[in-house]
C-alpha cells in the first residue's frame, strides 16, 4: 500500500537546499568583494608608485 498524507521530507529538503543556495550565494559575494577590494589596494598602491617614480625622475 502506499503511504497516506504528504510526502515525507519534502519540507526539509526544500528547505536545506533553500540554505544551501543562500549559502554559497553568501560565499560567492564574499570572493567578488575581496577580490575587488584587492583590486583596488593593488591599483591605489601602483598609482602611488608610478607617483613616487615620476616625482624622482623629475627632480633629478
Amino acid at each position: 500500500m502506499s503511504k497516506k498524507g504528504k510526502a515525507k521530507n519534502t519540507v526539509n529538503k526544500a528547505k536545506h537546499s533553500r540554505l544551501m543556495k543562500q549559502k554559497e550565494n553568501k560565499l560567492r559575494l564574499e570572493k567578488q568583494r575581496t577580490k575587488e577590494r584587492l583590486k583596488a589596494i593593488i591599483k591605489k598602491a601602483n598609482e602611488a608608485k608610478a607617483e613616487e617614480n615620476n616625482d624622482s625622475t623629475t627632480d633629478s
